[in-house]
């Protein structure tokens, strides 16, 4: 049987591993802290058309092809562990002001004629849809074809369906990707990539978010996902079973994940100016993680050697980009690229031979 190894216990490292098992490979995953960093603390949102824009045709190309895979993929993890993953089933982005709202027409003019469908609303269909909004709120713009997922319940899903597989989870470091004996390799590991793959373009980009429980005789969550931009700020609110997931900071801090009074403070403010009766949640839980970013927000999902396959960089669409990144891993180690992924190919940064980051890889995790 062939054997497979992933560096790196994420969402991304856990789908690929379930379903290169499900496939026929001897599976081992290698994280000291599996289904943890990034993917514990993100939001959740599933929202590539809403955060397109003029220019980024390939970062829409991509994410809207993994979008169109979420409801088979769900549907599959759902069949094999009882798990349903889904806490949303559209985004509402709204708009504070003038200038906000101008935007919002541009988005959806913009994806619109890329073939997805944006609908934009004024102050009483906003209001309409999630009343408990401010009234500051000019403008919305609706994507119904955007939903959210909760990205814990993902990551224990994902973990329990490995197992089903019958994949190895080794809570252990990988110092040196190259000295692991298996057949092929997938190095997944986040923001961390580049220290197991020197030269690779990925760094981590801090973001911290906030988890607010629901209190009898607050306002109730809103039924979707809410973004919006404040003093220049992007804030979204998702929601849980419990509560709100409010984010998300962006910092570039290195490998930094303190969570600052600074970016708990500018949260708060930025959702309550949204949500006014947030305020009477209570503050579960504040956590900060690093997203492995690239030069032009794209994944970076391809060979690097004969034996190593890349699937990192995938920023703050980590949740997004599962069912696409899967796909294509799967495709490489059969021997052929996903075209609905050649522009994450990771070889796109080398004006060189294209075995150009082959090099030796090292470093610590």
């Amino acid at each position: 049987m062939r054997t497979l190894a992933v560096v790196g216990g994420g969402a991304i490292g856990l789908a690929a591993a379930w379903r290169a098992a499900e496939a026929g490979w001897s599976v081992t995953v290698f994280d000291p802290a599996i289904g943890s960093g990034a993917s514990w603390v993100a939001g959740g949102m599933l929202a590539p058309l809403s955060e397109g824009w003029p220019g980024e045709d390939l970062v829409l190309e991509f994410g809207a092809a993994s979008l169109a895979r979420w409801p088979e993929f769900a549907a599959r993890l759902e069949s094999t562990t009882g798990v349903s993953v889904f806490v949303a089933d559209e985004t509402l982005t709204v708009a504070l002001d003038g200038a906000d709202a101008a935007d919002l027409r541009t988005v959806a003019e913009w994806v619109g004629a890329r073939g997805h469908e944006l609908e934009v609303l004024d102050r009483a269909g906003v209001r309409a849809l999630e009343p408990a909004l401010a009234r500051t709120v000019r403008a919305g713009l609706r994507a119904a074809a955007e939903p959210a997922v909760d990205n814990r319940r993902l990551l224990d899903a994902l973990q329990k369906a490995c197992g089903t597989a019958g994949v190895e989870l080794r809570a252990e470091t990988v110092d040196a990707v190259n000295a692991l004996p298996h057949d092929q390799i997938v190095l997944a590991a986040g923001a961390a990539s580049a220290l197991l793959w020197p030269g690779l373009p990925v760094r981590p980009v801090k973001g911290e978010i906030l988890r607010l429980r629901h209190r009898p005789g607050a306002t109730p969550p809103p039924q979707r996902v809410i973004r919006a931009r404040v003093h220049g700020r992007q804030v979204y609110l998702v929601p849980r079973v419990d509560g709100i997931v409010v984010g998300a900071t962006q910092y570039e801090a290195g490998y930094d994940t303190t969570v600052t009074v600074a970016g708990v403070r500018d949260l708060i403010a930025d959702a309550e100016a949204v949500l006014p009766g947030i305020g009477e949640y209570e503050l579960a839980e504040a956590s900060a993680g690093s997203r492995p970013g690239t030069p032009d927000n794209l994944p970076l999902i391809g060979r690097l050697t004969d034996r190593i396959v890349a699937a990192t960089g995938h920023g703050r669409n980590g949740m997004l980009a599962v069912p696409l990144t899967v796909d294509a891993v799967l495709s490489l180690l059969d021997g052929a690229p996903l075209d609905d992924a050649k522009a994450a190919d990771p070889q796109r940064f080398s004006t060189a031979h294209p075995s150009s980051l082959a090099t030796s890889a090292g470093g610590v995790r």
